[in-house]
């Protein structure tokens, strides 16, 4: 089966998990699990019952993805896999905040909607339910497994707020090497997802050895992600990413290939003078994407992109499994070179 066979097979799994725990102890606090259901599209913003865009649930389906590539029943992992989900959505809610971010997909955030300081409980809420949920493991695993889990769990999250902090200090600077950048992004954006296909090996039994290989494969999987993105986010076309051509350009998002750029020696000293100015016009903004072009910032972030792609397909090679969700695992790698959303 492909990936995509797999995701579908799991996904109702996955939101009647998540679901289950977003049901309020008392109706005096429902609303405060109904803001929750919201955010995580399940709830329009009059909080009654709906299926709106809440993303794709890629990370706890790579926790089952794994699990059952190991060779165990998915189902096994499941109370994780929604502990990860909550986890992601409680980094968004915040994000949003952080960020001054009115929409996500389409729709008014938490914040937007009911404030900042609901906004910042509803996300502590997620948290708290997220690591909650890990209990449920116990059930059906020895105890030093769901430590294991817990103790993995609570490093991502750390690292989660790690990778935060340098994005939000990045705002007010332009002297980040792209190195600086990659660090932060294995924070913010790869931490997770190699916390999903590591916590789902380890759920699976696999040994300390196949479990570091998933987590690799996890990590270098969420690079790979977060570099594709930037490269769009510059020159993904508009139809197809449902943001408008060079958005990260007209927001002054410093991404890998912006970086690259700002720290070319031929093309850094004017790309810096513009991003120092006030806002860009739309003249500006093509000259920029221009002088991205002119300094091969595109093709370098597509060569690290191809990097980072073989390191994963790499990891999951030492693996040594050969069972059909292994499979699966690398042709959701393969599609990540190509995706143009």
């Amino acid at each position: 089966m492909s990936y995509r066979q797999y995701f579908a097979r799991y996904l109702p799994k996955i939101e009647e998990a998540i679901e289950g725990a977003l049901q309020a102890p008392d109706p005096r606090v429902e609303e405060h699990y109904a803001m929750m259901a919201y955010h995580l599209g399940l709830r329009d913003h009059h909080l009654r019952p709906a299926k709106v865009n809440a993303g794709k649930r890629v990370r706890p389906m790579l926790c089952l993805l794994t699990c059952e590539a190991v060779g165990e029943d998915p189902d096994q992992a499941l109370p994780a896999a929604a502990s990860i989900e909550l986890l992601h959505n409680f980094s968004l809610i915040h994000d949003d905040i952080e960020d001054n971010s009115p929409t996500r997909r389409g729709r008014p955030t938490v914040w937007h909607l009911w404030g900042i300081a609901q906004a910042i409980n509803v996300g502590d809420g997620l948290f708290s339910l997220a690591r909650y949920l890990l209990n449920e493991l116990g059930a059906s695993h020895p105890p030093q497994r769901v430590l294991q889990v817990q103790r993995l769990f609570d490093q991502t999250c750390l690292r989660l707020t790690e990778g935060q902090y340098l994005d939000m200090k990045f705002e007010s600077t332009l002297d980040i090497r792209p190195e600086d950048y990659l660090y932060m992004i294995e924070g913010k954006t790869a931490a997770l997802i190699e916390a999903s296909t590591s916590i789902g090996a380890l759920l699976g039994g696999a040994a300390p050895e196949i479990q570091e290989a998933y987590a690799a494969f996890g990590r270098y999987v969420g690079l790979t992600f977060q570099i594709i993105d930037d490269i769009l986010g510059i020159w993904g076309r508009e139809q197809e990413t449902g943001k408008s051509a060079a958005s990260d350009i007209i927001t002054k998002k410093k991404t890998y290939p912006v970086l690259y750029g700002l720290n070319h020696p031929q093309i850094g000293p004017t790309l810096r003078e513009l991003y120092d100015g006030p806002s860009l016009s739309q003249e500006e903004v093509r000259l920029v994407v221009d002088l991205l072009e002119k300094a091969g910032a595109r093709e370098a972030a597509y060569s690290l992109a191809e990097e980072y792609h073989q390191d994963a397909l790499r990891a999951l090679d030492r693996t040594g499994v050969k069972r059909p969700a292994q499979e699966a695992l690398r042709d959701f790698a393969n599609t990540l070179l190509h995706r143009r959303a």
